[in-house]
């Protein structure tokens, strides 16, 4: 019987569950918004028990911060989210509890920068950034996760502030400091200086400039700290195509 493989990715706004098999192609895959742990959790373990005689494992990127210290009494936990109801969830041990099979536990970043390793042949050093409801990013490299007691907070960065955000007092969103990559450039610094959902704005808004001068420095900090081969951008501020064509105004090249 060919062995199957669980993923999990779980993120702020969703559950995506998928069992494939050792070629990498996919038998089932789901998803479902992230609501209270308790709901989520249980379709969580409900769809992967369909599965159970033949999985092999389960891997699970989440959304964090989270705990990947094995030796720490809260491996496993999500930590101190901003994330409502989420902090100090033991979610790993939550699922881990209703199977008998080997699990492994990384952060959402840390997965995406993995699969694009695999897809990439003669890769081995790589930055994955996602920019969405938060900012992250996974680096591997000569083949191994860039990492230490925890996974590396590269949205937590701070980087030098929009002339626009300077004039206008913005701070960014991020609940627990301002001035990070993340406060500045996720999706909901969007709708804070707009007071419009992403998807929405039109896309010859200034406000998309803005968005792209930090973007651009994530780029440069990543190019600088790791050198890698490779860096990707994903997530859903990224998936307007025409953030990869930007360039910013020469009135703020000489500053």
């Amino acid at each position: 019987m060919t062995k199957l493989y669980g993923s999990l990715e779980s993120s702020g706004t969703k559950f995506v569950c998928a069992v494939g098999d050792e070629e990498f192609q996919v038998v089932e895959k789901t998803q479902f918004p992230t609501t209270t742990p308790y709901e989520t959790i249980e379709r969580t373990v409900e769809f992967f028990k369909r599965y159970e005689d033949r999985l092999a494992g389960i891997a699970i990127g989440s959304f964090g911060p989270i705990d990947i210290d094995k030796n720490s009494p809260t491996y496993g936990y999500i930590t101190t989210t901003p994330k409502p109801n989420w902090a100090n969830v033991d979610l790993l041990g939550l699922i881990a509890k209703e199977f008998n099979i080997p699990f492994y536990f990384t952060a959402d970043v840390n997965s995406s920068t993995y699969g694009e390793v695999l897809a990439r042949k003669g890769v081995k050093s790589l930055v994955y950034y996602t920019v969405g409801t938060g900012i992250g990013a996974g680096a591997i490299q000569n083949g191994e996760f860039i990492g230490g007691v925890g996974h590396t907070e590269a949205g937590h960065v701070y980087v030098a502030n929009h002339p626009q955000d300077i004039a206008n007092e913005f701070k960014g969103v991020y609940p627990f400091h301002s001035g990070c990559l993340e406060g500045l450039a996720a999706g909901s610094s969007l709708k804070a200086r707009t007071g419009i959902r992403g998807e929405l704005i039109d896309r010859h808004s200034e406000v998309w400039d803005v968005q792209a001068y930090y973007i651009a420095q994530a780029a440069v900090q990543a190019t600088l700290m790791y050198r890698p081969q490779v860096i990707v951008f994903g997530g859903g501020v990224l998936a307007q195509e025409h953030m990869f064509k930007r360039k910013e105004d020469e009135k703020w090249d000489n500053r």
